[in-house]
Parts: C-alpha cells; sequence; structure tokens
C-alpha cells in the first residue's frame, strides 16, 4: 500500500504552528501558517512512511480523529500522502541491470531499435500495476 492517510494534531504557537502525528513516536514538525503546515506534514509523513516500508516495519492503522483530544490552541488536520511519488520525485536514478534473453529475441529487437531499457520499464509498470 502507498496510499495513506493519517490524522495529525496542529498547535498554534507564537511562532507558526507546531504539527506532531499521534500514531507515530518521532514523526512531527513545523509551519509558518495552516498551508504551509499541510506542505511540512505530508513531507515528514510521507519520509516517516517510506521509511518504515524500507525497514519493513508494520504500519499502523490512522486513529480515528473524532478519538483525539486537543487543547483551544489545536486542531486535527487529515493529512495524506503517496509513498509511491515520494519514491519516484526521489529514487529517480537510473541504475544498471544485466538481463538475459534469446539470442533470436535480441536479434528481431535490435533490428526494429528496440530501447531495452524503455521495454523493460514498460513491463514492470504494467506487471506492479503503477504508472509513471
Amino acid at each position: 500500500m502507498y496510499n495513506y492517510v493519517f490524522p495529525a494534531v496542529f498547535t498554534q504557537e507564537e511562532n507558526g504552528i507546531s504539527i506532531c502525528f499521534p500514531d507515530f513516536e518521532a514523526c512531527f514538525t513545523q509551519g509558518d501558517d495552516v498551508k504551509d503546515g499541510v506542505k511540512m506534514a505530508n513531507d515528514v509523513l510521507c519520509l516517516t512512511l517510506y521509511d518504515m516500508e524500507q525497514n519493513g516495519e508494520e504500519i499502523p492503522e490512522p486513529t480515528d480523529p473524532r478519538n483525539i483530544k486537543t487543547d483551544d490552541n489545536a486542531f486535527v488536520v487529515m493529512i495524506a500522502c503517496d509513498t509511491l511519488e515520494y519514491r519516484k520525485f526521489y529514487e529517480n536514478k537510473a541504475i544498471k541491470k544485466t538481463l538475459t534473453i534469446p539470442e533470436w529475441l535480441n536479434e528481431m529487437a535490435l533490428k526494429e531499435n528496440i530501447n531495452f531499457s524503455q521495454v523493460l520499464q514498460n513491463a514492470l509498470m504494467e506487471q506492479l500495476h503503477v504508472s509513471k
């Protein structure tokens, strides 16, 4: 799963907004205002979830926002993130892969000027049900 939505608690401070995610121990950030806070919250949530996916950690179920108690100067905002889009943006470096195909298939593809890398990328995206 790459699409997530988690509640974040936005607390109005003297110089901006502090943001924490009740479902994660070390997932917090800050913003100048609500708009900036949403952007910053999305970034830190994506980074946290991406790290958890990479480390094979279990992603918790999001807390129901109605069950989150806040002070008078705080409110809950649902933050959505897509770790697949995050991966595409930050892990876009090309890597070299070696593959093996029958010689006859290689000869046919070369005659047709087939781009092997593009064909493999397209096939992998189709197989994994992801888009560019």
